[in-house]
């Protein structure tokens, strides 16, 4: 069966549109007609409506009408611009609002089409925009499900770091990581490379911070036989090993300055030369550079050169903190479960609510990293299919707290009492009456209501006198 060609085809993989248009009849047309594209369609009525959406999940695609009730398409395009830059958007207009349209397409809107619009114009603008805003060839680059398989949100901040990622993954652009210690540089900068051109080469990640700058230099340069005292052989550095793939300088921001210059050196020349040689080695090398540093901060005080700087930070994607995206957590937290349920052999089902609710409200200042850790923690020591609170809150390392009410604090601190003076007199119960200053009677009845024998107390086991 053939089809007839022209523009683009639609990209029918499920690509998620968001639709909004204040007119139901128009509204339902354009769900229809799109749903049988393939795509999968949310419709709103308002812009408002819209941006609440976006917060839920963030699509592929806005396709907004410029007319609409309160703030306009227009605005709208205005605040998706601010959250969300890297996502397409296209207009409907009437003839009336060209001029408008026009000009929001110099701002950055994709494109416009003037009502009564051409269903195949519609579908093949939406095509042209998925393709240039996510652009996967999987005959040359890594497979697009690499992705899902590394990259666990459903986090709105997340999602447009990850739409930034997948279209820098096409390129290859210099990229600077940010973010705190722990919110998954690594496992990003590992996405990108995989998503990309170099995928089938290596990947190596090095942190500039852990290694000594004498070592340093050997390891990204390498060096040759006697170059120093213990050289006792060629080694290969880091950019020889990378050649054709990625490396990662991991904290770059704690890169010593001699070794700065270096690094300059080599990005701009593409050729490195290993300590003792006098030959320059060619290598083709992307890089990824990552920081929790603040390098602006780290320029003005003369701690990180500017011109490297500029050279490492051609795109620049910044990973929120894992506080900053509260509904991941029981996401990443379920999917660590299950990934060390197999590693621990252990049937674990999931957590329970109240520990789910403890790993949401907790503060995490070590973001994911510290996450995995504690699901590890907990994985190790449950005896039970269900993940308890109290070991949450143990991994966490946060107080059990209990609410009780009066009468259940009234009767454990009772039994606690009678416990502690019934061991500090032996178990003799007329010593720990008279310092109760109740007389025996009322003092049997309250070991009684709590359960007490007298001999348990006794140190040689002997009864206790009356």
């Amino acid at each position: 069966m053939t089809e007839a060609t022209g523009a683009a085809k639609p990209r029918s993989s499920g690509a998620h549109l968001l639709v909004v248009d204040d007119d139901p009849d128009m509204l339902r047309l354009l769900t229809m007609r799109l749903t049988a594209a393939g795509y999968r369609v949310t419709a709103v009525t308002s812009a408002e409506a819209a941006l609440t959406q976006l917060h839920i999940e963030r699509p592929q695609l806005v396709l907004s009408d410029v007319r609409l009730p309160g703030k306009d398409g227009l605005s709208l395009f205005d605040d998706i611009r601010a959250q969300h830059p890297s996502l397409p958007v296209i207009l409907l207009t009437a003839h009336g609002t060209i001029p408008d349209a026009v000009e929001a397409t110099e701002r950055g809107v994709f494109t416009y089409l003037t009502k009564p619009f051409d269903g195949k114009s519609l579908e093949a603008k939406i095509a042209q925009a998925l393709a240039l805003s996510a652009p996967v060839n999987t005959a040359r680059r890594g497979s697009p499900e690499a992705w899902q398989n590394q990259i666990i949100s459903r986090s709105s901040s997340m999602a447009e770091v990850l739409a930034e990622a997948r279209m820098v993954a096409q390129s290859d652009a210099s990229v600077l990581l940010r973010g705190e210690s722990g919110t998954g540089k690594e496992v990003l900068a590992q996405a990108i490379h995989q998503g990309g051109a170099r995928a089938k080469f290596p990947f190596i990640a090095v942190n500039c911070g852990a290694i000594p700058e004498a070592l340093l230099e050997s390891e990204l340069f390498g060096h040759v036989k006697g170059a120093f005292t213990d050289a006792a052989s060629n080694h290969k550095g880091l950019f020889q090993a990378a050649d054709g793939g990625t490396l990662l300088l991991d904290e770059i921001g704690d890169m010593p300055p001699a070794l700065q210059v270096k690094l300059l050196r080599v990005l701009q020349e593409r050729v490195v030369r290993p300590l003792g040689s006098s030959q320059s080695i060619p290598v083709d090398v992307r890089i990824i550079s990552a920081t929790h540093r603040d390098l602006d901060a780290a320029m003005a005080q003369g701690q990180f050169r500017a011109d490297l700087y500029y050279r490492l930070n051609v795109v620049t994607l910044t990973l929120p903190p894992l506080s900053a995206r509260p509904e991941d957590i029981p996401l990443l937290a379920n999917h660590f479960l299950q990934k060390l349920a197999t590693k621990y052999d252990k049937r674990l089902s999931g957590f329970a609510p109240e520990a789910i609710k403890a790993l949401t409200t907790a503060a995490w200042p070590g973001n994911v990293r510290q996450l995995f850790n504690v699901v590890e923690q907990v994985c190790a020591l449950s005896t039970t299919p269900l993940v308890p609170l109290a070991l949450v809150q143990r991994a966490l390392r946060s107080p059990s707290v209990q609410v009780l009410t009066l009468a259940e604090a009234r009767q454990r601190f009772e039994r606690d009492y009678l416990v502690g003076l019934l061991k500090l007199t032996d178990g003799n119960v007329a010593d720990a009456a008279r310092l109760a200053d109740r007389n025996r009677t009322e003092f049997y009845r309250l070991m009684q209501k709590h359960g007490l024998t007298p001999g348990h107390f006794k140190a040689d086991g002997s009864p206790s006198p009356a």
